[in-house]
């Protein structure tokens, strides 16, 4: 059984505060987070990690991003952990609208581009768990397999 590796969120900017070092302000840097993660804690050499579920890891935490930044004010917190033979992401936003699937088109009958993000989330990870956050907007936590 693996054991847990944590990594915490650092956004290298130069001049930064410490707030700005917590969260991910681009889907691009979480992306980076995950990768990141994955590299350290699977770095020992004791398991390998599959390359087309990293690939859905860090597609996940892009969407969850995509999402919070979009449609839930920004993100309000980061996490990214290594458990066992999986990656634990948890992105926190401003809003208190719980997530849904867009419908496949629009008012007018035409379908849609975009609005694929939760279905995404859903269908490629695990124990998937919204929770409202006592000082308003939400916490999406989900977990991801990496074999």
């Amino acid at each position: 059984m693996r054991e847990r590796h944590e990594t915490p969120f650092p956004v290298e900017r130069p001049g930064a505060g410490r707030a700005a070092q917590d969260r991910p302000s681009k889907p691009a840097e979480a992306r980076r987070a995950v990768e990141r993660a994955v590299t350290e804690g699977y770095g020992d050499g004791r398991a390998v990690c599959d390359t087309h579920a990293l690939s859905d890891a860090v597609l996940v935490a892009s969407e969850l991003t995509t999402n919070a930044i979009l449609h839930g004010g920004g993100v309000t917190d980061f996490r990214v952990d290594v458990v066992g033979p999986g990656v634990r992401l948890s992105v926190s936003d401003r809003s208190d609208e719980l997530p849904a699937p867009a419908p496949p088109a629009d008012p007018k009958g035409r379908r849609r581009v975009g609005g694929h993000g939760w279905s995404i989330i859903c269908r490629l990870a695990r124990d998937v768990s919204v929770a409202c956050l006592p000082t308003g907007g939400k916490r999406i936590s989900v977990l991801i397999p990496l074999s």
